[in-house]
């Protein structure tokens, strides 16, 4: 499903949380406007000097490894690969990859999710380094789950590889019944994700938990677990693994101890899941449609598997 993981660096034991050590500093600059706007001040010259200092000292090394003969591209690539080193390159501007070249691997990452619900994303440009333009294929072009697709998967995947984009442009492709060129931003996207008339819910508060028991599934395995508070449905059809929210869209139910089997005359890997309830039949590859009332489908969610494992992106709450 995903292609194999760069190699990275283990972290040394008791190594702190990257990304808790950069929540506790901003939330130190912010606590610091409390002493009014000197201390404020200061404070941010303290960080932006500190920073220099460092970002100064790992150009330092990059060029002595470069002049040494020793800084070959697998080792750059490597370098690269690493999350807290690559995201100190970003910052002094020594990362060897371009910006595109960063959200084009992102998008990478995901197409794995986007290509099991027969949709995909296209990287149009990046302009001036800050503005993303793509544009969603397949099933990802007006399905229900499109939003939350391109705010919980694409939009973090570009965010975390290239935080100097500061404006995410979404193209949908061009249908008999629409204009062709039409740009949508993302904050149009997020404004019908939060809306509780769409047909696929309102989703807030989406965060990404680690959900392990997904990659231990076997081909037709299916599963109930919780993670983020929330009652969550996995199943695996060949090599591809899905997450809804647990809920039948008919009778509300659990899917727990639903069934997935091959669609009678379907081709080889579509699959459908049966509510032990009501006995519903949902299209698994197909964003979760429900095969006997069109109007009713499972609440698909963004999963991504990479070197730290499977995770799922959980909503906050979901309204109907």
């Amino acid at each position: 499903m995903t292609a194999p993981p760069a190699e990275r660096a283990t972290p040394p034991s008791g190594a702190p949380d990257l990304h808790a050590t950069g929540e506790r500093i901003e939330a130190l600059l912010d606590a610091s406007a409390a002493g009014g706007v000197i201390a404020k001040e200061r404070t941010e010259e303290l960080v932006r000097l500190v920073t220099d200092l460092y970002g100064a000292g790992l150009e330092r090394v990059l060029t002595i490894l470069h002049t040494s003969g020793r800084l070959d591209e697998d080792l750059l690539d490597l370098l690269a690969a690493d999350e807290l080193v690559s995201s100190l390159m970003i910052v002094h501007g020594l990362h060897p990859d371009s910006v595109e070249a960063r959200v084009e691997q992102a998008l990478e990452r995901v197409r794995p999710y986007l290509g099991s619900h027969g949709g995909d994303v296209e990287l149009l440009g990046v302009e001036n380094d800050e503005v993303a333009r793509l544009r969603l294929l397949g099933s990802c072009d007006g399905c229900p789950s499109s939003s939350a697709t391109l705010e919980l998967a694409v939009e973090d995947a570009i965010r975390a590889a290239a935080p100097e984009i500061a404006r995410i442009e979404v193209e949908t492709a061009p249908t008999p019944a629409a204009r062709s060129g039409s740009v949508i931003p993302v904050e149009s996207l997020r404004s019908r994700l939060h809306d509780p008339r769409d047909g696929a819910g309102a989703r807030q508060g989406a965060e990404w938990h680690l959900v392990p028991r997904v990659t231990e599934l076997t081909p037709g395995g299916v599963d109930v677990v919780t993670a983020g508070g929330r009652a969550l449905l996995l199943c695996r059809v060949g090599a591809d693994l899905f997450a809804f929210i647990d809920r039948c869209a008919r009778c509300e139910a659990s899917m727990d101890r639903a069934t997935l089997a091959r669609r009678a005359g379907a081709a080889t890997g579509e699959a459908v899941l049966g509510c032990p309830t009501c006995g519903a039949h949902y299209d698994v590859r197909r964003a979760g449609a429900c095969l006997d009332d069109p109007s009713l489908h499972l609440a698909p969610l963004p999963l991504i598997v990479n070197e730290e494992g499977a995770s799922v992106a959980v909503p906050g709450s979901v309204a109907t």
